[in-house]
């Protein structure tokens, strides 16, 4: 099933205690695509600046990415620098640069619009809202959203997640958007505001998943080593999404089985996992799906009981 993803594309400059990289491959959209390229055919849509590699380019399409929405634009793309330190519970940003990313107004070309399924990376609620409304034939659609968007902008992010079918946020922006300190309370909230599942992700400690009739948890997945955090959360939504429009999944009608949103948890948290193995998006240069799904069966020993 085809899945078209919005956000960015961009150049990272990462340092954990187990290295550096001055310059690899990141972006909400790229790990998100890359992720959910296991389980179906990501078709993104984002912009680069002509700076951009084109050996990055065929890392993505490699992975059957379909780039006919990648728009090129003369400019310098997206550029983030970052370090964490021991722990990697937290990081410091040494850089932001939006460069061509600025003016981003997301252009679906012809083919997309009448793909089943949408996610919509973290970006201008009211651009979220123009992409989903040129799309007339979805199934499901959903998306994430940040502190600056909650804080700056909550009017206009409640009228878009209004018309999503789930949403994918940590506990601390779940927290910031429900006005709530308690996670449940803050779910419900949620709930009421509009979308029928709500997925709150929660780094090294898991993941929860909220709809009115079910709430579903998992716990983190367990790493002798963690070279990189970064891009873990992106990857977890496209292991989520990839695996619901691998099943076919429906979000609208309720005609599915509760069971597969809760593989779709642990299938987004071990993509997460993968993500953190190695440096940017190094991981998914070799990753196999029978790799992933050895994984998935590790969780379901490991929480079985």
């Amino acid at each position: 099933m085809s899945l078209v993803v919005i956000g960015s594309v961009a150049y990272d400059a990462i340092e954990t205690p187990h290295g550096k990289r001055e310059r690899t491959l990141g972006g909400s959209c790229s790990y998100i695509a890359l992720a959910a390229s296991y389980f179906a055919q990501p078709s993104i849509v984002a912009v680069v600046g002509d700076d951009f590699a084109p050996e990055d380019k065929m890392v993505l399409h490699s992975k059957g990415v379909d780039l006919r929405g990648l728009e090129t634009v003369p400019g310098k793309t997206f550029f983030w620098s970052g370090v964490y330190p021991a722990d990697m519970n937290d990081r410091k940003t040494l850089v932001t640069d939006l460069n061509v990313f600025a003016d981003f107004d997301p252009k679906l070309p012809a083919a997309y619009v009448n793909y089943p399924y949408l996610f919509l990376g973290n970006i201008q609620p009211s651009l979220q809202r123009k992409v989903q409304q040129q799309m007339p034939s979805l199934r499901f659609v959903g998306g994430d959203t940040m502190n600056f968007w909650i804080s700056g902008n909550k009017p206009e992010l409640l009228e878009t997640i209004r018309h999503w079918d789930f949403l994918l946020i940590n506990d601390s922006e779940a927290k910031m958007l429900a006005e709530e300190n308690n996670l449940r309370k803050a779910a419900e909230k949620i709930l009421a505001m509009g979308p029928n599942t709500l997925v709150i992700k929660r780094g090294e400690y898991g993941a929860m998943l909220f709809r009115k009739d079910t709430l579903f948890m998992v716990p983190g997945y367990l790493l002798e080593d963690v070279f990189d955090p970064t891009g873990a959360g992106d990857c977890f939504a496209g292991g989520f999404v990839g695996y619901l429009a691998e099943r076919g999944f429906d979000l609208r009608n309720g005609n599915f089985d509760v069971t597969e949103l809760h593989r779709a948890v642990i299938y987004g948290s071990v993509m997460g996992s993968f993500c953190c193995e190695e440096f940017g998006v190094e991981r998914f240069r070799n990753l196999t799906r029978k790799e992933i799904d050895q994984r998935f069966d590790e969780f379901r020993r490991f929480t079985a009981f």
